[in-house]
């Protein structure tokens, strides 16, 4: 282990510690690893005597020969013992003794002082170990001393590589894949590990923050219209005059309807929202506010980790400097993220046109067919990358403004009135949108019919010089879906809630179709994806034109394998490992007792709750601990996901907080403040997870099957994140119970959640 402590001089003969190499050893937080070997040229023979070591605190704390520790065989003429002591630690007396292995002779102690190591440093000459066995036999053995100082973190990584050579593996030989599997000797459930027959008796309540989204109708869960928050005036169907506002309720963005008179809503003109001096238009405030210019040679900023510089290139020069981030700078248009998103942002930034840094996707559909829906689940998809994305739904805009007891005839093209009403609010929510881009958004999800050829160039119009427009056509011609689309509408709707028949809803909304249908024009302009029959999970196909770009390929990547089919997602964190218990982190050990009986617990859980679901799998990491606890889950085809390891803490795998904390404050105190984007030397961060979790994610949305996914604390958060559309900033603190279940049901209503405990 590099250069020993104990040194020979030019001519052989041991000498003491140079200055400097004794202020090196005690130097604070490292280790003095001790090696002692003893070399004979004599074959010992069945019953003769083998090595041991005896001597004081810290070796062994006891000159009684009986507890002498034993020398390992490390060939067949070398015995060796290793140990670690703290390079500041006493006197070190010890001496070599030879026992006999099957019989209770005395044993043998070396002739001479005892040896002694101070700081590392071995005392006095460096001699042989002389044995006298009888007055005219003496056995002598060559004696080799080292002290290395080594960090916690190499001791760490030797002991786990000896450790993982001592114990075989409990998994090798399981295929990565493996079907048809059968049940194994003694992994039958016995009492401890049965369950309820009734699996809701272990249905906890899910947190405040879950992902039931399936329960709110999702335009309600769209942005919040700036333009009309607060003040909006429209007509009832009785005359009276209201006003509406927006409120949080549940996590769902709700509709309130206030009758008030004389209330008028105040739109800003569009032309003046970015004047030359640099003042931007506040539009809910009806004032001016600084704005920082968009500048072509501005500089490009992607986070790499905590404390890392700012990148900024002046426009007046052609090189880049450094300078601190400040907490007060203008929000920055790059992504949140790591990997090939950060690299490809980067690279559309530095390559492409200025209105390209921003991205909007406008939707194309009749109603019923699913965009609001296909929009949301895009939505939530890009947040979780890392790209700052919006949804806007201008239904939303309509309600606020207009109320939402407007009948079939407000729809109708020949509706002058209805028409120029329904342009005024896809403008607000344009507006909007482009300038929530100004300050930093990086895509905007502009969620309406936009049915004509005439609002689309409109649109492209408004985004002139300012963003991108993909168009994103959803078009369904299966007469069963479009059936069940329309009767969720009426169920979910703020539209029909207060119509309280609901075939009167149903007939008013066919209606509104019907006007629609008459005037609709497919997309032909402009960069678009069309996507066709896609919705029902049974081939379809997707159109593209004009689609270039990481980001645009993304999108059109993951909307191939979106669709609308149910069916349950089970995330579980492995059972309880060893390194639990000792709260260690990382490291590949194998279950402890509690989490062996959880295993078979969720073997009997999974037979109960997927008996009728033949085409499910079942998807683990390749740690040892996520392979076992699937072990006994017998009847469905296993998968092996090296994208479901653990985070990998890189040096400080194997280590406890206490350790980290101490031999590694200026690291612990930098996870500590942002958990997000900390990454462990050697290792990884979150938004590392989060890239190397895409494809996971990809293959459950166009699994059509139950998936049980067994995987690791911070790699469930992240997943969950997806489902539950957490900010990203959440993700390292969310929630992620040992032995507990959370099923994700996915579904044409969105995503709902369920969890049960299995075990305390």
């Amino acid at each position: 282990m590099g250069t020993g402590a104990s040194k020979r001089t030019e001519d052989g003969s041991h000498g003491g510690e140079e200055p400097e190499e004794e202020e090196y050893l005690d130097q604070g937080g490292g280790q003095l690893y001790v090696s002692l070997k003893m070399e004979n040229n004599f074959k010992l023979k069945k019953g003769d005597l083998f090595p041991h070591v005896f001597g004081s605190v810290p070796l062994v704390g006891s000159w009684d020969s009986s507890k002498a520790l034993s020398m390992e065989r490390e060939s067949a003429s070398m015995w060796e013992l290793s140990f670690v002591v703290p390079p500041n630690h006493e006197t070190l007396d010890f001496k070599f003794l030879l026992r006999p292995k099957y019989s209770n002779a005395p044993s043998v102690v070396e002739e001479g002082p005892n040896r002694q190591l101070i700081g590392g440093a071995l005392q006095g000459d460096q001699r042989l170990a002389l044995f006298r066995i009888s007055s005219d036999e003496v056995l002598e053995y060559r004696v080799f001393i080292k002290a290395d100082r080594v960090s916690p973190f190499d001791l760490a990584a030797s002991w786990r590589a000896y450790q993982e050579n001592l114990r075989p593996s409990a998994v090798r030989g399981i295929p990565d894949v493996s079907l048809g599997t059968v049940p194994e000797i003694g992994a039958e459930n016995g009492s401890s590990t049965s369950l309820e027959l009734d699996l809701e008796h272990y249905v906890v309540p899910a947190p405040s923050t879950s992902a039931n989204s399936g329960h709110v109708y999702a335009a309600n869960m769209t942005e919040t219209p700036r333009s009309l928050s607060l003040t909006g005036i429209f007509t009832n169907a009785d005359g009276s005059t209201s006003f509406s506002h927006s409120f949080k309720d549940s996590g769902a963005s709700v509709d309130r309807h206030v009758p008030l008179k004389d209330m008028e809503v105040v739109i800003p003109d569009s032309s003046k929202l970015y004047s030359s001096s640099g003042m931007v238009e506040s539009k809910s405030m009806g004032t001016f506010s600084p704005f920082q210019r968009q500048d072509s040679h501005r500089g490009l900023f992607v986070d790499r980790g905590v404390g890392s510089p700012r990148l900024v290139k002046s426009s007046s020069t052609s090189t880049f400097s450094t300078e601190p981030r400040s907490d007060k700078e203008k929000k920055n248009s790059m992504p949140e993220a790591a990997g090939a998103v950060a690299a490809a942002a980067v690279a559309d930034q530095m390559l492409g046109p200025k209105e390209d840094s921003h991205l909007a996707i406008v939707l194309v559909g009749l109603p019923a067919r699913g965009k609001t829906f296909t929009a949301a689940k895009l939505t939530r998809y890009l947040r979780w990358l890392g790209h700052d994305t919006k949804h806007f739904n201008v239904g939303k805009y309509r309600r606020l403004k207009h109320g939402t007891n407007q009948n079939a005839d407000f729809f109708r093209a020949d509706n002058r009135e209805g028409m120029e009403a329904r342009n005024e609010v896809a403008a607000l929510a344009f507006d909007d949108m482009v300038s929530w881009m100004q300050e930093g958004g990086q895509v905007g999800i502009f969620d309406a019919t936009n049915s004509t050829s005439k609002r689309r160039n409109m649109l492209m119009k408004l985004a002139e010089g300012k963003c991108k427009i993909i168009f994103l056509e959803t078009l369904c011609n299966d007469e069963r879906i479009i059936e069940r689309n329309i009767r969720l509408k009426i169920q979910q709707s703020p539209d029909y809630a207060e119509e309280p028949d609901f075939e009167a809803g149903l007939q008013d909304f066919k209606s509104r179709l019907t006007y629609y249908e008459k005037v609709y024009e497919p997309v032909e302009e402009g960069s678009y994806i069309k996507m066709i029959d896609m919705v029902s999970g049974h081939g379809g196909q997707i159109q593209v034109n004009n689609i270039s770009g990481y980001l645009p390929g993304r999108i059109v990547f993951f909307l191939v394998n979106t669709h609308l089919t149910p069916r349950p997602i089970l995330l579980t964190r492995h059972g309880e490992s060893k390194d639990n218990v000792r709260g260690r982190i990382g490291g590949d050990n194998p279950l402890s007792d509690t989490g062996e009986i959880y295993a078979k617990k969720l073997a009997n859980f999974v037979e109960k709750r997927l008996k009728s679901e033949r085409a499910a799998s079942i998807w683990t990491s390749t740690l040892e601990r996520a392979i076992l606890t699937a072990s006994p889950i017998v009847g469905f085809p296993k998968i092996q996901w090296r994208a479901l390891d653990e985070i990998y803490a890189g040096v400080c795998d194997g280590m406890n907080d206490e350790e980290i904390k101490k031999n590694m404050p200026e690291e612990y105190e930098a996870r500590k403040k942002d958990k997000l984007r900390y990454r462990y030397p050697r290792g990884e961060s979150y938004l590392d997870v989060i890239q190397r979790l895409e494809p996971v994610i990809i293959e459950l949305e166009r699994q059509r099957a139950p998936v049980v996914v067994i995987s690791h604390q911070a790699v469930l958060r992240a997943l969950y994140a997806y489902f539950a559309d957490r900010p990203l900033k959440e993700i390292p603190h969310i929630e992620m119970p040992l032995h507990t279940i959370i099923e994700i049901q996915m579904g044409v209503t969105g995503v709902q959640e369920k969890r049960y405990k299995l075990m305390d």
